[in-house]
């Protein structure tokens, strides 16, 4: 941590100069987070005459999309991850510090780290992200784990793995089918997809490689709350990945709430149960505290309410982006928590930052344009809503992964990927299925 240390004992910020009436620096932009919008919003400032600091608890950044085929075994997790250090190491104007962040002193300016120590800023993005939310029912996380970090994605493929290992040595039938019957609850992008490649697993994947068990007789079971999967998408489209899944073995189970759930399985509202060795949580998120470090207005989603250039109501050097953020898209429709919405409010506060700073005139206040929804399903199989192009089946599955491919960052990420979803595609092997047991 001496690189921590050398960064906060330093002589006093720009802001601190200016009011002891000392020589004035360049002003300091804090970042606080490294995922689309962070990094985004870093680039954006990269010919500014500024002094940035990156602050996130993880030393990497992650491509969620993909954080599922790490949770299937068909990537490795440094396959979609890159060194923040590394991604930004050509730009001068910038300083990555690995910590994390437990609030804002809003009356010194300054950024609280769990260490004690404090970090000084003249402009404070807040690009921190989303977390799990089991909707009040935190005790079922420990069943139930999401998929939001590397880490989440390499205990769900340690569960998935060992429950056809363990099925492998049961005797007790009805304990064999427990531990081959698999729940995914939420019914969006990250569920159908996660859904469909547990099937591929097991039906493809898995198929020759156990003696005493059948991979293909394992049951897998989506569960959504809704009428529809992928509700985001045109109706048609919806329709197509539930046909799709339910043709690849996945029970649908639509308009279905789940109201419980242990180490034994989950059970619903419609009083049914599933007796299930592995549950995968695909339901809902919620922000990070970053709305009550700084007393900000929410949602009940916990996003911030930001004003329409992004910035704090009554702070406007503070700025809240991606995930973080309640920001308004087309008809005035909340932008969703996808990985375009974060780089486009990024890109846009750093030339905002850039623009103050510059004493040039603001861009226009922030508008989201809505790119498309892209969810694959399975092997050779995908939605995708583009405009006004719709696309099903293999030609969707093939502008799915060229596109998942391009926002990959790193030449040798895309390579690995592409490589590695070739060699899958001619030989239905998956190389990362590695049980990693957690220390006892």
């Amino acid at each position: 941590m001496d690189i921590l240390a050398r960064h906060v004992d330093t002589p006093p910020t720009s802001r601190s100069l200016r009011n002891s009436g000392g020589p004035a620096e360049v002003p300091r932009v804090v970042i606080v987070g490294a995922g689309f919008g962070g990094l985004e919003a870093a680039k954006a400032l990269a010919r500014a005459p500024v002094r940035l600091t990156i602050v996130d608890r993880l030393n990497h950044h992650c491509f969620q999309p993909l954080l599922y085929q790490v949770a299937t075994g068909t990537l490795s997790p440094a396959d979609i991850a890159w060194p923040v250090r590394s991604i930004l190491s050509r730009q001068r104007n910038a300083e990555i510090l690995m910590a994390e962040v437990t609030g804002v002193d809003l009356c010194d300016h300054a950024v609280l780290l769990s260490e004690g120590r404090r970090i000084a800023y003249d402009y404070l993005v807040l690009a921190t992200g989303a977390a799990h939310s089991y909707f009040g029912h935190e005790e079922w996380a420990p069943s139930a784990p999401g998929l939001k970090r590397i880490e989440d994605a390499t205990e769900i493929r340690r569960r998935l793995l060992l429950a056809f290992e363990r099925a492998e040595l049961a005797d007790d039938d009805a304990e064999r089918r427990r531990l081959m019957t698999f729940v995914v609850v939420g019914g969006g992008p990250t569920g159908v997809e996660m859904a469909g490649a547990i099937a591929d697993m097991a039906r493809l994947t898995l198929a020759r490689d156990f003696r005493h068990i059948d991979p293909r007789n394992a049951r897998i079971v989506l569960i959504e709350a809704g009428p529809w999967l992928l509700s985001a998408f045109p109706r048609p489209l919806s329709g197509y990945a539930q046909r799709a899944l339910q043709s690849m073995g996945v029970e649908v189970w639509t308009s279905t709430h789940v109201v419980g759930m242990d180490a034994r399985g989950v059970s619903t509202a419609q009083g049914g149960g599933i007796d299930a060795a592995t549950v995968v949580w695909a339901a809902g998120v919620t922000a990070s505290p970053a709305a009550a470090w700084i007393s900000a207005a929410a949602d009940g989603a916990g996003r911030i309410k930001v004003l329409p250039d992004l910035s704090i109501p009554g702070h406007p050097e503070i700025f809240a982006i991606g995930d973080t953020a309640l920001a308004l898209g087309p008809g005035d429709q909340p932008a969703p928590g996808l990985a375009a919405a974060a780089k486009q409010m990024g890109r846009y506060v750093g030339r905002v930052i850039a623009a103050r700073v510059q004493s040039r005139a603001a861009p226009p206040v922030f508008r989201y344009r809505h790119l498309g929804d892209l969810a694959t399903i399975g092997r050779k199989r995908a939605a995708v809503s583009f405009g006004r192009l719709r696309l099903t089946g293999f030609i969707a599955w093939v502008f799915w992964s060229v596109a998942h491919i391009y926002f990959l960052i790193g030449v040798r990420n895309r390579v690995v990927v592409a490589l590695n979803w070739i060699w899958e595609y001619l030989t239905l092997q998956r190389g990362a299925r590695l049980i990693v047991c957690p220390r006892s």
